[in-house]
Parts: structure tokens; C-alpha cells; sequence
């Protein structure tokens, strides 16, 4: 069994998109659980101004096997600088995705 959530919020007025999906798989005695988020945000800035955020990678991996859980997390944080019209702007973005794998009894519970 197969269920998805998409969700896609995009605000003009405060040049924001947010895109979200999330995915629940029952196979094989394994329940997946698989949570993707992106977000991205555009902010003009003037010429003179830029300087940019750090790039940021945070990778954690966490294996029970007790429990029998498995968990992955990963998130990303960026900027991209554009030129539009003669004006400059700074595009953030965040990319998150988060992986839990465990027996379907236990899913149940949650």
C-alpha cells in the first residue's frame, strides 16, 4: 500500500515557495515513511550588498536494530545571486528529506 500528500504554497507577495511531499509504503513487513520538503525564497538586494549565506550540508544517520528503526535525515541550505530587469536578487533554498524505515507493527503504533 501506497499513500501520498503533495502540497505546493507559493506566495507572490513574499516570493516564497514552499513544495512538500510525503510518501507512507507498507512492503514486504517494512513501513517507509519518506518526507521531502523545498523551500525557496528571493529577496532583491542592492548591488553594493553581496554577501551571501554559507552553504550547509547536516547529514545524520541513525540505525537501531533493536527496535528495529532505521532513520535518515538530510538537509541542505543554499543561495544562488540573479540578475532580473537590471536588478539583482538573492535566491535562498532549502532542501530537506527524511527517510524512517521500521517493521509495520511497530508503524502502527506511531
Amino acid at each position: 500500500m501506497r499513500n501520498l500528500l503533495f502540497k505546493n504554497l507559493t506566495s507572490d507577495d513574499k516570493r516564497r515557495k514552499i513544495i512538500t511531499s510525503s510518501e507512507v509504503v507498507d512492503r514486504e513487513g517494512v513501513r517507509s515513511v519518506i518526507n521531502r520538503h523545498f523551500v525557496c525564497m528571493v529577496k532583491e538586494i542592492p548591488d553594493s550588498d553581496v554577501s551571501r549565506p554559507q552553504p550547509y550540508v547536516h547529514v545524520v544517520k541513525e540505525h537501531n536494530s533493536r527496535e528495529q528503526k532505521e532513520k535518515f535525515f538530510c538537509k541542505i541550505k543554499g543561495s544562488v545571486c540573479a540578475v532580473s530587469n537590471g536588478k539583482l536578487f538573492l535566491i535562498l533554498f532549502v532542501h530537506s528529506l527524511k527517510i524512517s524505515l521500521f517493521a509495520a507493527q511497530q508503524g502502527l503504533i506511531k
